[in-house]
Parts: C-alpha cells; sequence; structure tokens
C-alpha cells in the first residue's frame, strides 16, 4: 500500500501500536498483512494525538528537532506566540507545535503573585486571550481603591487602570468615593430648653480625607455620621430657648459645624459646610407668634403715624409764628393761597362797583382789619 505525505504533513509511524518514528514528506509503502500503521499529522496545527502521551514521542531526536515544546508548571502561564504574534495563553502542561512552517516562542510567567511585574506590556495584558488570567480594574479620578488579597489588606489603589493574575488568589477592591458629600437631617423633632417642640431640616457638607480609616476602622461610616450630626444638635438646642433659636440660627450652624470638625479626625473625614435650612414651629405656637408680630407691627405703626403727627403739627406752628412776625410773608401766604384758589375757579360773578382786584383786594383789606 502506498501512503503520500504532503508538504504540510508528516507521518508517525506505528507498528503494533507502538511508536517506531517520523515520517517525511514523500511517497511510503507498507506491506500488506505488515501490521504497520500511518498517523498522518498536519504540521499547522498543535502536535497532539488522542490516546497517547507527548512523552511517549519526545524520545524520538528527529521528531523533537521538528517541534517546539513547552511545559508549563503548576502557578504558571505562558504566552505563545506564532512568528512574533500572540497566538493563545498556554495554562499548567506540556505542549508541542511543529515548527517547521512557523516560528514558536513562548514567555513563562509566574502568577503565583497577584501584582503583574511592570516589565510586562499593559496593552498585552488587554488583549482577549488574557481575559480568563488577568484582572482588569479601573480606578475612576474621583475614587480610590483599597486592594485585599485573600482578605488581608494590602495598599491604596490610586486612580488608573490595575491589573492582576487571577486563578490562585482572592482579589477584592473596595472603591472609596473622595468627592464632597452631603448628609441631611430632614423633620428631626427636638425639645428646647422651654419645652417646646420643634423640627428641624439641618444639612452639612464633607469629604473623606482618609479612605483606609473609613473602609477598615469605621463601619457604616455614613450612618455614624448621620447620628453625630444628630446628637450634637439634638445636645445644642436643648440648651436654647425657643427665643433664642429664633435669633440664633447661624450661630447653631457654627457650633455644630465646629463640634464636627473637632470629631472628624475619628471618622477619617473633613466637615466643610454646617447650615439650618428649616426650623418648623409647632400649629399652636405658629399662632401665637402670628398674633405677637400682628401686634407688634400695628403698634409699630401707630408710633410712626404719632410721630408723622406731631412733626405736622410742630412744622404748621413754627410756620405760623414766623408769618405773625413778619407782616410781608403773610401776605405773600394769602396771596399764594389766592392763586391755588383762583386755579380751581371755573367762574367768578362780582356785584358792586369796582373791578376784580379793587373787590379782592378790599375783601383782603377787611378780613385783615
Amino acid at each position: 500500500m502506498r501512503i503520500t505525505i504532503k508538504d504540510h504533513e508528516r507521518g508517525l509511524l506505528f507498528k503494533d501500536g507502538n511508536f517506531r518514528g517520523l515520517l517525511k514528506p514523500g511517497k511510503h509503502f507498507i506491506l500488506p498483512f505488515s501490521k504497520v500503521n500511518i498517523e498522518i499529522m498536519d504540521i499547522t496545527h498543535p502536535f497532539t494525538l488522542p490516546g497517547y502521551h507527548l512523552d511517549l514521542f519526545l524520545q524520538d531526536i528527529e521528531l523533537c528537532s521538528e517541534l517546539s515544546i513547552i511545559d508549563v508548571s503548576t502557578k504558571e502561564i505562558a504566552f505563545h506566540y506564532v512568528n512574533d504574534k500572540l497566538q493563545d495563553v498556554l495554562s499548567t502542561g506540556k505542549y508541542a507545535f511543529w515548527n517547521a512552517l512557523e516560528k514558536h516562542t513562548f514567555t513563562v510567567v509566574n502568577v503565583s503573585n497577584p501584582e503583574i511585574p511592570d516589565h510586562i506590556d499593559r496593552d498585552l495584558l488587554a488583549m482577549p486571550q488574557l481575559r480568563g488570567y488577568c484582572g482588569v480594574y479601573d480606578i475612576e479620578p474621583h475614587m480610590k481603591g483599597i486592594l485585599f488579597l485573600n482578605n488581608s489588606l494590602q495598599r491604596i489603589l490610586e486612580p488608573g487602570r490595575h491589573y492582576f493574575w487571577l486563578g490562585f488568589n482572592k482579589i477584592d477592591i473596595t472603591k472609596v468615593d473622595m468627592r464632597k458629600r452631603e448628609i441631611e437631617i430632614t423633620g428631626q423633632e427636638m425639645m428646647t430648653e422651654d419645652k417646646v417642640p420643634l423640627r428641624f431640616n439641618f444639612v452639612c457638607q464633607y469629604k473623606i480625607t482618609d479612605a483606609l480609616q473609613v473602609v477598615i476602622e469605621v463601619k457604616d461610616y455614613e450612618q455614624q455620621i448621620y447620628i453625630l450630626l444628630q446628637l450634637i444638635l439634638r445636645e445644642y438646642v436643648g440648651t436654647l430657648k425657643l427665643d433664642d433659636i429664633l435669633k440664633m440660627k447661624q450661630e447653631i450652624a457654627t457650633y455644630v459645624l465646629k463640634a464636627l470638625q473637632d470629631k472628624g479626625v475619628d471618622y477619617g473625614v473633613e466637615f466643610l459646610f454646617a447650615g439650618v435650612k428649616d426650623i418648623i414651629l409647632p400649629g399652636e405656637i405658629k399662632d401665637i407668634l402670628n398674633t405677637v408680630l400682628i401686634a407688634e407691627k400695628r403698634a409699630l405703626a401707630n408710633v410712626i403715624t404719632r410721630r408723622e403727627e406731631t412733626a405736622s403739627t410742630r412744622s404748621l406752628l413754627n410756620t405760623a409764628k414766623i408769618m405773625d412776625e413778619n407782616q410781608t410773608l403773610f401776605r405773600l401766604k394769602e396771596l399764594e393761597f389766592l392763586e391755588k384758589i383762583c386755579d380751581k375757579v371755573g367762574n367768578i360773578s362780582l356785584s358792586g362797583d369796582g373791578g376784580l382786584l379793587e373787590q379782592l383786594n378790599s375783601l383782603l383789606t377787611l378780613k385783615k382789619a
């Protein structure tokens, strides 16, 4: 029987089921009933033969000369390059590739340490072939990351892209938002010193300064900050009477902010602002204050009216004294009023002798007499 092996093929000669050697391209003859078998291998594919262990073939020196062999140990991976281009990633095991038509090279990397060395190209790590071997973690510009390996704290990750080997270690990254935050107390009922129940809407702003402390030392820090703010506000309001509270909203905010800043270091945060948004009074107190306010405004309006009336009367008195002492001024004032009267009169009827001016002058002279 004649068998032809092509240029992109190799033959593996078996006799009685045992490997006997490598057959190169060309024509080969097998005697009938000789119990000889030839397996044709395509050298553009990896060297594998189901049912046979690879080491069985590696004892043949001629065959080994045509193979590129790589043995990947436990906790290692190998980058497999074909003609200097990344082909795939090899996990633990022994592999063989035909090297007659293509150049096969390998880079072996130990992945027992999840920290990836700097000399490994980061662009390479982002390729699809490494998706199952390399974890890619992005830390946004406004965040910091806390790295845990096997539940053990390692370090803080700054903003950027970070890579870690997967498979042999448990990797956890806790992200912490470093931007300004706001916490608000809404409708919180508090009792003043004079036993008046008020409801407060209060707000404060803060930012995290120690990401590690917030994650490691403080459990549910937002809830704890809320309780801290609530207690400080309640404590201060309890020392003030209703009238004082209504007058000193800004002082309340200043006191609370100072108290929060003194405690901020215990929580890994910095408090930036605090302020009273609203003070909500009980219905009956609100009605009483409205009544008081109306009465105060009415009293103020009466005072202003009396003040203006007094000023007006005093001005008239002064004018009368001046005119009494100066007859010419008095005469001018009469003529001024006469002019105003004439402006309002449409028709004038006269009786008797004399002209208009003589009669008017006569009237004024008589009045003066």
